[in-house]
């Protein structure tokens, strides 16, 4: 029997947000319906409501998401009634030509429920990323569910869905930081910060945080920074090699996508060193690189695309480290608010207020 709960939906391009009665369908083949817990609120549902990501609307928001498994379809094996789940949105098939290659976080053909939620007058959702969390219940391909360890706060374990997987991907699938490195971090948002974090975690010896802002250079210090750095104060590219021996640091990070930021990236690395681009830019930006410079300075000019995560390996061990004091996934997580509270978190998050506002359900 199909379940009526509240969500927050985008009805069109721009408009506040507002919230509706949401029908979710008796999960079919593969799929499951979650009791969501917590769910962060990203940039990226700030993109969909303004039209960035596609003009599919009705948009139901919401994508980092913790939750219990309540239902499950027919031939579900990899989750059970009960299971406490992260959802992700890379549910990969197996059978693609990554997938065949052994490299399935690049799975060209990941799933997502095959039904639809509705509005109550039939109306079809679009679901943000294939999850639409900003609700009581969501329904998603049960490869989307993602079982970690129980005794992981919601409000925290919902992060690595999106931007705390994104920015640890950057730095420790996509960069390879290792052990001894030195690491450069250029925006020091949710993203920023959570590579700033796992570089970090993979040893790093030295991780300089570049921002605008001081007070998310403070934030980023919490996080796991050496050195900050002002680049609307200092020259971002000299201050770095300052701090590396004239040299640039192994691996660059670029937690914003602008070109300008890129450019300072690029210009930071060491000889063979790593730029790896994590921030999303606006389609139409462009950046122009003296070609001698890409081929002299060796290294590679990557990017990441959810941190390069293969959910079902990344989370549990993230959860893992968390449990174990070893990764605070609780300092990414600002303020605890309700559902009908997004609009004003998307406002916070506009002007830099947070690193996240995390809606919680009472269950």
């Amino acid at each position: 029997m199909p379940y009526e709960v509240q969500g927050v939906v985008a009805l069109s391009k721009g408009a506040p947000v507002s919230l509706e009665t949401i029908i979710v369908p008796d999960p079919g083949p593969g799929e499951a319906v979650v009791d969501v817990q917590a769910c962060g609120v990203c940039h990226t549902d700030l993109h969909y409501r303004e039209g960035g990501i596609n003009d599919e609307f009705p948009f139901l928001l919401g994508h980092e998401a913790a939750g219990v498994v309540s239902a499950i379809g027919e031939g579900v094996t990899n989750v059970a009634v009960g299971d406490y789940v992260i959802l992700n949105w890379r549910a990969v098939c197996g059978q693609c030509r990554a997938c065949t290659k052994g490299k399935p976080w690049y799975c060209f053909a990941t799933h997502n429920a095959a039904q639809k939620m509705t509005l109550e007058d039939g109306t079809e959702l679009s679901p943000a990323l294939g999850i639409g969390a900003f609700a009581e219940k969501t329904l998603v391909h049960s490869g989307q569910c993602t079982k970690v360890d129980p005794a992981a706060k919601p409000e925290a374990a919902g992060l690595l869905g999106c931007g705390v997987m994104a920015g640890v991907g950057a730095a420790i699938n996509t960069g390879g930081v290792g052990r001894g490195d030195t690491v450069a971090v250029f925006g020091c948002g949710g993203v920023g910060d959570a590579a700033i974090a796992g570089a970090k975690l993979a040893g790093a010896a030295k991780v300089i945080a570049v921002d605008i802002d001081d007070r998310k250079l403070e934030w980023a210090k919490g996080l796991g920074a050496t050195h900050t750095v002002n680049s609307k104060e200092t020259d971002a590219v000299a201050a770095i090699k300052e701090l590396t021996g004239g040299f640039g640091v192994d691996v660059a990070i670029d937690a914003v996508g602008h070109p300008a930021v890129y450019q300072q990236a690029f210009d930071a690395r060491d000889l063979a060193g790593t730029v790896v681009l994590v921030g999303v830019p606006n389609p139409t930006m462009e950046i122009t690189l003296p070609l001698i410079d890409v081929f002299g300075r060796g290294g590679a000019l990557k990017s990441s695309w959810y941190g390069d995560c293969l959910p079902s390996r990344d989370f549990p061990m993230l959860i893992d480290l968390y449990l174990q004091g070893r990764f605070d996934l609780d300092a990414f997580v600002s303020e605890t608010i309700g559902i009908g509270d997004v609009e004003a978190a998307f406002e916070k998050m506009h002007h830099g207020d947070v690193l996240r506002s995390v809606v919680v359900f009472d269950k």
